[in-house]
């Protein structure tokens, strides 16, 4: 009678360890995004970040879904592709917002108010 509630208590602690390590492996890769994420939102400004970095792991995790349909791996593997692809769109949506935001502001500012010299009036006459 003991063992079968020990069996049953470390069969459920083994399915929670299963299913914290899936999630862990899905993603963990997310998981740094997150404060970049919020820093770019709220300074407005994505300097810093390297959209190449975000090209190359669209282009490995585009790569990895489509190997799938070569030979078979695990569907955990392919949720893990499947989140990073939609985490890599919604920071390249983010930084190319703030950074066509932020050269627009820029533009704007720069012609603004701007008088011509006084070099460039001789000039026109």
């Amino acid at each position: 009678m003991e063992d079968e509630v020990f069996d049953q208590i470390v069969s459920v602690f083994h399915d929670l360890v299963a299913w914290i390590a899936a999630g862990a492996m899905v993603f963990g890769g997310v998981v740094p995004y997150v404060p970049q994420y919020r820093d770019i939102r709220r300074t407005q400004n994505a300097e810093g970040f390297s959209t190449y970095v975000c090209l190359v792991l669209l282009v490995a995790n585009i790569l990895r879904i489509l190997f799938r349909f070569g030979r078979y791996f695990e569907t955990l593997l392919l949720w893990q592709s499947i989140i990073m692809i939609a985490t890599m769109l919604i920071m390249l949506n983010l930084c190319t917002s703030v950074r066509t935001a932020t050269e627009l502001n820029t533009k704007r500012r720069s012609f603004i108010g701007q008088k011509p010299s006084a070099g460039a009036s001789l000039q026109r006459r």
